[in-house]
Formats: C-alpha cells, structure tokens, sequence
C-alpha cells in the first residue's frame, strides 16, 4: 500500500516539485528582468552622467583656455604698459634734460647779454669822453696854430734875444701850457 500511495502521490509529488521549480523559474526569470531592466536604467544613467562629465571636462577646459589667454593678454598688456611707461620715463627725461641745457644756455645768453650792455655802456662812455679830449685837443690845435701864424718877424728876433729874455720865457711858458693841454687829453686805457 504505501507502493500504490506512494504511486499516487509520486506524480502529484513530481507535478508539484515541477510545478514549484516552474516557479522559481518564473521569479528567476522575473527578477533577471527586473535587473536587466535596473541594469540598463543604471547603464542609462552612467551615460547620461559620463555625458554631462564629458560636457564639464569640455567646458572646464574652455574655461582654463579663456583663462590662460586672458593671464596671457593680461601679462601682455601690463607688459606693453610698463614699456610706454618706460618710453614716457625717457622722454620725460630728454624733456628735462633738454630744459636744462636751454636754460643753462638762456643764463649763459642773459650773462653775456649784461656783459655785452656794460660793456657797451663803457665804451659809449670812453667813446663819449674821447670825443670831448678830441674837440679839446683840436681847439687847443688851432690855438697853437693861430699862435704860430701870429708870429712875426720882429716876435722871432725878441724871442732870441740874449740879454733880457723875456720874450724866450713867454714863448718857453706858452709852449708848456700847449704840451699839458695836448697831455691832459690823453686818453688813458
């Protein structure tokens, strides 16, 4: 009896041992699914994540580019303004230089200038006086000269005559006071 029992309940038995590993089958398969399903939504998102991670490198490097080249102009740009600086130094320079030696010339100019104007000044003046000890010693010339052209035949004998000599110191006398005359009007250097 337990042969036929276990008969009967052999098949039911091997149906049932069938039926649950259709089952589990089932949900093995169900939950491979599942996570196929997961894996490729996950799979999805890695390369949606990778995506956006590629943009950010991307734009991340842009963003090193533009800052290099904005260092690199930045640089450039102190750099050419440190030179026209230098330039507006130099020629400041030059200017200051050249201002110098201008009025260093204009001092030495104005010095000779008054120099010049003195001197003009003393030599108008020396001019001057030469010309009045001029017009003296013509007059005192032409004085000698009427004097000389006065003298008669009888004013050469009394000028030689021996005895008294009267005559001979007059002359003698007026010949001296026509030698300090001439002598006064030297002019003296």
């Amino acid at each position: 009896m337990l042969a036929s029992v276990f008969a009967y309940v052999a098949p039911a038995l091997a149906q049932s041992e069938a039926d649950r590993l259709r089952e589990a089958l089932r949900s093995a398969t169900a939950q491979t699914r599942s996570l196929e399903d997961q894996r490729t939504t996950l799979q999805a998102q890695i390369a949606e994540i990778t995506r956006a991670r590629d943009a950010l490198k991307a734009e991340v490097t842009a963003a090193n580019a533009k800052a290099k080249k904005a260092e690199a102009d930045y640089r450039a740009a102190v750099r050419e303004f440190n030179d026209r600086l230098e330039e507006r130094n130099l020629a400041l320079e030059k200017w200051k230089d050249a201002y110098t030696e201008a009025a260093t010339v204009a001092r030495a100019k104005d010095a000779e200038r008054a120099k010049f104007e003195s001197e003009s000044k003393a030599y108008k003046a020396s001019t001057r006086a030469c010309t009045l000890k001029n017009k003296e010693l013509v007059i005192a010339g032409r004085e000698l000269l009427q004097h000389y052209e006065g003298v008669t035949f009888g004013d050469k004998i009394l000028a030689q005559e021996p005895w008294i000599g009267i005559r001979r110191v007059q002359i003698q006398n007026l010949l001296q006071d026509y030698g300090d005359k001439i002598l006064n009007q030297k002019v003296e250097p």
